[in-house]
Formats: structure tokens, C-alpha cells, sequence
């Protein structure tokens, strides 16, 4: 064989092992087909690993071992409810800055409650309540995923509450879907098509909630289950069975364990039905999952099932994941898993046990403060509203009697920090301009727009109770711990304790699929 003859072989071989390589790293990195994000309200930590000798092999097990587990995960702001914390998952950053500080607020405009996703212009479809994500001031990783791909990428939420479904879906997503509280069948707003898609009302007619629950029981998912004990007994505690009846029966539903069946069915039915991962533009599939106390009641009535709620959830798991793996390879899916944050406050005698409590009472301390203000620059209406612990000051009166509301504040800040069981009062001029590193988190909740002059901390323990609506809030100082998961294609088995913040989810979403992280997003993506 002549030299040259060598050096072309040489050279041909060279090639093709350039290509081969070049070809294998293109399919190692590609971007998954789709990624599956999972929030799960009220996920515990603490629960999430006492349940561990009840769970399936493929369910939170394959998660936590095959996956990269964030183990101490927290949200960069406070108060966190279910609205807030799912907004700040898709969005990437704050209530400070995408305007969802929570579930409601009260307008300034109106002094009434208004719903974080009310839209009264936008009908709704299969439910009475009219909604869209308008109130949702930035972009979410939907969003960004759908103008990254030019519309062609499929974006779809699915959730057993309307704030948790639209929050999720963002603005530019294909659909939101959500189980009405009035008829138990799946809904959604005329913001995001004209009619219920075919396949949806097909699927009410089917396996709504409301084509079974007449005849439907929740009871222990196994003997394993009914006979685990985890938390402290009071008493013996029988195994429970509980039915669906009377006017609230869809709504003490969507508090089940049960319920998390429905989010699993509908995601692989929507997947099905929309062609969800079927080609190589990656799409977005959000799921919200319920892990909180049965109908909303404090866990000494219901820690069995609270027990067979992680334990059906773990089942969920398994057949969502086992379901996108199947279908569209377990490199092509990236999942995401989080928790919302928060556990609803247990209500508890703490007098009973001589331990310090007490009641701050909004109207009544508005009251006191109208007669302290008024003594000042004569009488008045000052404080014009309260809700749960803001208090709104009338601004029309201040600039009639000419003075400031950074004036007003000062005065109503010094006046209710001699109240008793106040062991915090801000003000919003205080919160926008501070740069306290210990007033971050009270800052980033903030938001001028929905939120009122002057805030309240009361000490743990005691009560924030608003008389009119005879709403009542426990302050807790108690750090709720959940995870962050991912699992799928671009991951490896790692376990990091090092703490991490919420809103670093989406900029890892973004990166992990070649796009720009939502609008308002800074933080630094975990990988």
C-alpha cells in the first residue's frame, strides 16, 4: 500500500470517528422531548421520608436514588400559600415581582377580595367562574418555551384548583385544566381556546369526578397501610372510610388522596390526546398534586389519612413516570419535582396547655388607630380597610388634611408596635426601599399594588383574626422542609444539602432546554 493510500485510509478512518463522536454527543446532550413539571401542595420532607417502608420501588424511591436531589429547598419569601409558591416556581422570582403575593388580595380600587386569577373577562368553560393569568405580571417558563419554539411547542397544566392550573400554564400555554368546585367536572377559561376541547368533554362524560363520586369511597390503600404507625396516638385509631355527599362534596374531593388519581389520569389522557412529546420540539407538561389534611382539617383528626395520602401519591408518581418513560424513552423526559412550601396552620388550644397565645384583632386595633390618628390631625376615617394583617390607609383623607403617607405610616408603625402579642410592623415605604438583608424575605412577599400601608408579624402563637370576616390566621415561625428533584434525561444520582431557593427551578428548566429563563428571572440555575 503506497503512503498515500495509507494517509486517505488514515484519514477517512479519522472521519468517520469525528462523525461518530460528533453524533453521540448531539444525542447525549439533545434536549428532552419533554419536561414534566410536579408541584405537590403541601409536600413535608419529614413525611415524604417516614412513609418510606410503605412506597412502591418506581415512585418517590426511583426519584430520590436515581435522581438529583436538592434536600434543603426553601422559598425566598413570605407568607407562601399554594398561588404564590406555584407562581414562583414558573416564573422564577418573587411575589415582589410577578404580583401573585396569594390565593386573594383585597383591590385597593373596590376594598373587596379579589381571586388572583379573576378575569371577568375571559367566560368560564364548563364552570361558572370567569379567570385567565392576567394578574401574572411576567413571563413563566411556558411562556418562554412557546415564543423559543415559535407556538410549535405543546404547553399544558393540569391541577385540582383553578389558581394552582392557570399560575402554572402561564400566559401563552395551550390550555389550563381544573376540577370545578360547583360540578365536579374537568373546566377551564375561554382565555386559553373558545370551547372545551372535544377530547375534554369526552373525558368528563367518562371519568369527571362527578360521573363516580355518588359511589366512590376512600378507604385504606393496603393493609400495609392501614396498619403503619407513624404518628403520635392519642387513641386507637380505626382504619377510616369516608364518602362524597352534600353541597361541598366536590370540594372535600379535591382534599383526598383520590384526587391525585384524577391529576395522573387526565395528564396521560392529555398527553394522548394532544401529542404531547411526539416529535422533537420539547413541550411542557405542569401537574399539581395534593398533599395536605383531608377537607382541611387539623392532622390529629386525620393522620391516617394523611398516612395513605403520601402512599397513593408514591403510586401516582410511579405511574406518571413509568408512562412518559415508556412512551417517550427516559432520556427524552425530564421531571421536576417541588413542594409548595407551606402546610395549613393546625388550630390548637394553647391555653388549655398554659402555653403563651393571645388575638390580635384587625378591625378593633383600626378602630384604636382612627381615634390615635384623629386626636392628631383631627377626626377621620384613616384607616379605610384591613385584611388579614395589612391595614390600608385612606390616601384621599391624608392628602386632604396634607399629610404624607410616609408621615401617616411612621405614626400608625409606633402606635401599633405598643400593641400587644406585635413583634413586627413594616411599612411598604420601608419595604420598598430597604436594603436590610433580614427584611429580604418580608420584601420579596411585598407588592405595593395589592398589598396594604402597614404590615404586621404577631408573635408565635397568637392569632390574627379580622372580625368582619371572622378569618383567623396562626403565626408560625416553624421552617416546613420539602425537596427539589429532578430526574430524567441530563441527570445523574447526586444528594445535595446545600440550601437552594425555589425560583433557581426555572433558569435550570430554561438551561436545561436551550432557552431564555422567564422575563424577571436573575437567579442562578442549580446546574
Amino acid at each position: 500500500m503506497t503512503n498515500r493510500s495509507i494517509y486517505i485510509t488514515i484519514l477517512a478512518l479519522l472521519t468517520l470517528q469525528i462523525e461518530a463522536n460528533a453524533e453521540k454527543a448531539a444525542q447525549t446532550n439533545a434536549a428532552p422531548k419533554l419536561v414534566v413539571s410536579i408541584s405537590i401542595d403541601q409536600l413535608r420532607s419529614d413525611y415524604l421520608q417516614a412513609f418510606l417502608p410503605l412506597y412502591e420501588d418506581n415512585g418517590f424511591k426511583k426519584l430520590m436514588e436515581d435522581g438529583l436531589a436538592f434536600t434543603n429547598a426553601a422559598y425566598p419569601f413570605t407568607p407562601i400559600d399554594r398561588a404564590s409558591s406555584i407562581a414562583c416556581i414558573g416564573t422564577g422570582v418573587t411575589p415582589y415581582y410577578n404580583n401573585i403575593i396569594g390565593q386573594d388580595w383585597l383591590s385597593r380600587k373596590t376594598l373587596r377580595t379579589v381571586g388572583c386569577v379573576d378575569d371577568n373577562k375571559y367566560p368560564g368553560l364548563s364552570t361558572s367562574l370567569t379567570a385567565s393569568p392576567a394578574n401574572l405580571k411576567t413571563s413563566t417558563i411556558g411562556d418562554e418555551l412557546k415564543m423559543a419554539t415559535m407556538g410549535k411547542a405543546i404547553v399544558y397544566a393540569v391541577a385540582p384548583y383553578r389558581d394552582a392550573a392557570i399560575l402554572s400554564a402561564g400566559h401563552a400555554a395551550d390550555g389550563a385544566l381544573w376540577i370545578d368546585d360547583a360540578t365536579g367536572h374537568w373546566c377551564s377559561t375561554s382565555y386559553y381556546y373558545p370551547t372545551l376541547p372535544g377530547w375534554v368533554q369526552a373525558y368528563n362524560r367518562l371519568k369527571a369526578p362527578a360521573s363516580k363520586i355518588e359511589s366512590v369511597q376512600w378507604e385504606p390503600y393496603s393493609l400495609l397501610s392501614a396498619n403503619y404507625r407513624y404518628f403520635v396516638q392519642t387513641n386507637d385509631s380505626k382504619p377510616f372510610k369516608h364518602s362524597f355527599k352534600g353541597h361541598d362534596k366536590y370540594l372535600a374531593y379535591k382534599s383526598s388522596a383520590l384526587v391525585n388519581t384524577d391529576m395522573t389520569d387526565m395528564s396521560i389522557q392529555c398527553a394522548a390526546s394532544t401529542g404531547i412529546g411526539n416529535d422533537n420540539i420539547t413541550d411542557l407538561l405542569s401537574i399539581t398534586y395534593y398533599a395536605g389534611c383531608y377537607n382541611h382539617r387539623p392532622l390529629a383528626e386525620c393522620q391516617m389519612e394523611l398516612q395513605d395520602t403520601y402512599v397513593r401519591l408514591d403510586h401516582e408518581i410511579s405511574r406518571l413516570t413509568d408512562y412518559f418513560e415508556k412512551t417517550l424513552g427516559k432520556d427524552k423526559v425530564l421531571f421536576v419535582l417541588t413542594g409548595t412550601g407551606y402546610c395549613e396552620d393546625e388550630e390548637a388550644d394553647y391555653t388549655k396547655y398554659r402555653i403563651p397565645t393571645g388575638t390580635f384583632y384587625m378591625n378593633r386595633t383600626g378602630n384604636l388607630m382612627n381615634i390615635y390618628l384623629g386626636a392628631i390631625w383631627g377626626q377621620g376615617l384613616y384607616v379605610e380597610a384591613t385584611y388579614r394583617n395589612h391595614f390600608f390607609l385612606n390616601h384621599e383623607l391624608l392628602e386632604s388634611k396634607k399629610v404624607t403617607i410616609s408621615e401617616a405610616t411612621e405614626r400608625a408603625q409606633e402606635f401599633l408596635a405598643m400593641m400587644s402579642g406585635v413583634s413586627n410592623v413594616y411599612t411598604s415605604l420601608q419595604l420598598l426601599t430597604s436594603q436590610n438583608e433580614r427584611l429580604q424575605k418580608v420584601r420579596n412577599g411585598f407588592t405595593p399594588e395589592h398589598c396594604g400601608d402597614l404590615l404586621i408579624e404577631v408573635a408565635p402563637g397568637w392569632h390574627i383574626l379580622n372580625e368582619e370576616t371572622q378569618k383567623t390566621e396562626l403565626s408560625r415561625a416553624s421552617l416546613i422542609q420539602f425537596p427539589i428533584i429532578f430526574y430524567g434525561a441530563g441527570t445523574h444520582a447526586e444528594k445535595v444539602s446545600s440550601p437552594v431557593y425555589v425560583d433557581q427551578i426555572a433558569p435550570t428548566i430554561a438551561r436545561s432546554i436551550r432557552i431564555r429563563a422567564p422575563n424577571a428571572c436573575s437567579s442562578e440555575p442549580l446546574f
